[in-house]
């Protein structure tokens, strides 16, 4: 069609090869003889082929995809964006759910316990409200930057607890009137970047279900760094019902603890057990390849 109107635009005017075209309306027949009327009609012709042209080009543009689908590199970029998407919504999850997760559980306890030495140990109960603040403070500065990624909105800087904020995490659960062992041994300063950021959140996630389901009595914390791996453990006491505040059904949890860190261990080529110690014991045994770090 834009064929034929191209040629009844370029023959009209100059009536060249003989052409001769006419009009018929109504019984009204109108001749084009290479007038000015041929010129208006020609120049229809060549607009009203353009017109043609870039309606069929656009249409096919658009329903091109529909009916014939992506191109092969198509879908797998899409499938690399899904991938990616997928995976900082899982990230941010995690973190969302060890940082503000751990500091509700701990914040609750060492409210309790202030509120039970308020008037025996004033100091004590200064202690407790001041690790609140702290826990609190810290957990916020964490959902105000996962709140920002959510919102395209990039912090300047990510919060980066490492193994060198593990004394000041101890310090604070110690507040609670839990009862600490720690075991640490070998370089730490060696473990840096994202392997350490894993470390301290894995050991905060053990800690934190160490408060919820254990019984009291001490919990085993050990962290060993060699120059080929770094294992790290907690063990804490499982008999309910015995147990004190802290006991098994206190604080209600979603189930996503032991899949996150199995997660977490697996994307840094680690090895993760969990299960019971002995009759009374829970043990979270991690292991984690320096080198993959490096």
């Amino acid at each position: 069609m834009s064929g034929v109107l191209v040629l009844l635009g370029l023959v009209l005017p100059g009536n060249w090869l003989g052409a001769e075209a006419g009009l018929s309306l109504s019984g009204r027949s109108v001749r084009l003889d290479g007038g000015r009327l041929s010129w208006v009609v020609a120049l229809g012709c060549l607009l009203l082929a353009a017109t043609v042209c870039a309606a069929v080009s656009g249409a096919l543009r658009w329903l091109a995809p529909r009916l014939l689908g992506p191109s092969p590199a198509e879908q797998l970029a899409l499938a690399a964006e899904r991938e990616q998407s997928l995976a900082e919504r899982n990230r941010l999850a995690r973190e969302l759910h060890d940082s503000i997760g751990h500091t509700l559980t701990a914040t609750t306890i060492q409210a309790a316990v202030a509120g039970e030495v308020f008037g025996a140990d004033p100091v004590a109960a200064r202690a407790a409200l001041r690790s609140i603040e702290e826990s609190s403070r810290a957990a916020l500065e964490d959902l105000d930057y996962v709140l920002g990624v959510l919102r395209d909105q990039r912090a300047e800087t990510a919060p980066t607890r490492t193994l060198a904020d593990l004394p000041e995490l101890l310090d604070r659960l110690r507040h609670t009137g839990a009862v600490l062992e720690p075991e640490l041994s070998g370089d730490l300063a060696q473990v840096r970047g994202a392997l350490s950021r894993a470390a301290y959140r894995i050991l905060q996630e053990g800690l934190t279900n160490a408060l919820r389901h254990g019984a009291g009595g001490p919990i085993e914390v050990r962290v060993a760094a060699t120059p080929d791996r770094l294992e790290l453990s907690v063990v804490n006491r499982t008999a309910a019902a015995t147990g004190p505040r802290t006991g098994t059904g206190t604080f209600p949890t979603s189930g996503h603890g032991l899949p996150g860190l199995a997660e977490r261990v697996r994307l840094l080529h680690g090895e993760i057990e969990t299960g019971p110690r002995g009759p009374q014991h829970w043990r979270l045994a991690v292991r984690l390849p320096v080198r993959v770090s490096a």
